[in-house]
């Protein structure tokens, strides 16, 4: 987001992502804690077989990019962090990651270094 951007907040509840063909592309910031993660991914698949068909395809959805935020405790409690990991890299730019570690006690992976920030 940029100085004086519209943003929408949603907290807890029931809710999805569901973009029709012909919706405007809308940047998603998706913030996930813990197992927090779990609807948060499952609209991160989603993304990426819009991309994935899009590019295809040539289908009508138009796409903005989506960046998760990921927190945990330490490396090994953040779920899905492979899966993530390759998202990002067969969708560049459109779909980003940064992992929040707070009591990281060992070392970071070289595969991981590049995406967290915290302890």
């Amino acid at each position: 987001c940029t100085l004086d951007s519209e943003v929408a907040l949603r907290v807890g509840g029931d809710f999805f992502f569901d973009p029709q063909p012909g919706d405007s592309p809308v940047n998603l910031v998706l913030i996930a804690g813990g197992v927090g993660i779990n609807p948060l991914f499952s609209i991160l698949l989603h993304i990426a077989d819009l991309h994935g068909y899009q590019e295809g395809k040539g289908n009508r959805h138009r796409l903005g990019t989506a960046k998760l935020y990921y927190s945990a405790k330490a490396t090994s409690e953040l779920l899905f962090k492979k899966n993530i990991l390759g998202l990002m890299k067969a969708f560049p730019g459109k779909i980003t990651c940064s992992f929040h570690v707070t009591q990281q006690r060992s070392q970071i992976c070289k595969e991981l270094q590049p995406h967290i920030t915290g302890k």
